[in-house]
């Protein structure tokens, strides 16, 4: 008769580092992507979220690796199978990729997680039971886990985006998240634009004026 069995085993992770031009400390903006992308993508979006502010950007490839149907080097963040492991596996992972990136260059304690599609839920993982704790997370395009509902009091400020033609995050479920914020009395920042599954360019502006918001603090309300 079979059995399953599980045993640790080491593998590799890789992260890309982008710093800008000038002396530290730096705030940090730590990306992951989503399924069948690859740390160099993530990256990009980063570069377009930063613009000319001075953050230093570190983008998290996932541990899973495979090959696309153009034989790129993509990868994913975990399945349904042995769930409960890979997301400890995945938060040891960021956790120990932050501790190189802090130890390798001059940061401040500003920390933002952004995440898109299935690396949304590696970014709100990361926000409430990762180390150092977080300032700020901003996500696209990927629901709330489950494990972290009952978490969510503890998340940072909070921006959240979604396309209205997204076939993945659909509004109902964007509802459900907005629910549980709803009953949890938190209330994060949206962005809703025309648009599907993708880094729309809308976002992608609010994303940068998100990471303003971190470092100098939300602007004055008109009078």
């Amino acid at each position: 008769m079979n059995s399953a069995h599980t045993i640790e085993a080491r593998t590799h992770g890789r992260y890309l580092v982008d710093v800008p031009d000038g002396e530290g400390p730096l705030p940090l903006l730590a990306g992951f992507h989503g399924y069948a992308e690859n740390a160099e993508q993530m990256m990009e979006v980063l570069r377009r979220i930063r613009g000319e502010r001075r953050w230093l950007l570190v983008s998290v490839q996932a541990l899973n690796r495979f090959y696309n149907r153009v034989n790129a080097v993509v990868a994913n963040w975990m399945t349904r199978e042995d769930r409960e492991l890979a997301i400890s596996a995945n938060i040891g992972y960021v956790t120990s990729v932050l501790d190189a990136v802090r130890r390798d260059h001059e940061t401040t304690g500003t920390l933002v997680y952004a995440g898109f599609s299935q690396g949304v839920a590696t970014a709100y993982r990361a926000a409430v039971l990762a180390r150092p704790r977080a300032s700020g997370v901003i996500v696209l395009a990927g629901d709330l886990p489950p494990d972290v509902a009952p978490l969510v009091t503890t998340l940072p400020p909070l921006l959240i985006g979604r396309g209205t033609a997204d076939e993945w995050y659909t509004d109902a479920k964007a509802a459900a998240d907005l629910a549980v914020f709803s009953a949890a009395g938190v209330v994060p920042e949206m962005h809703l634009f025309q648009g599907g599954h993708v880094w729309d360019p809308s976002f992608v502006t609010r994303a940068g004026d998100f990471l303003d918001s971190i470092v100098n603090g939300p602007p004055p309300r008109a009078v």
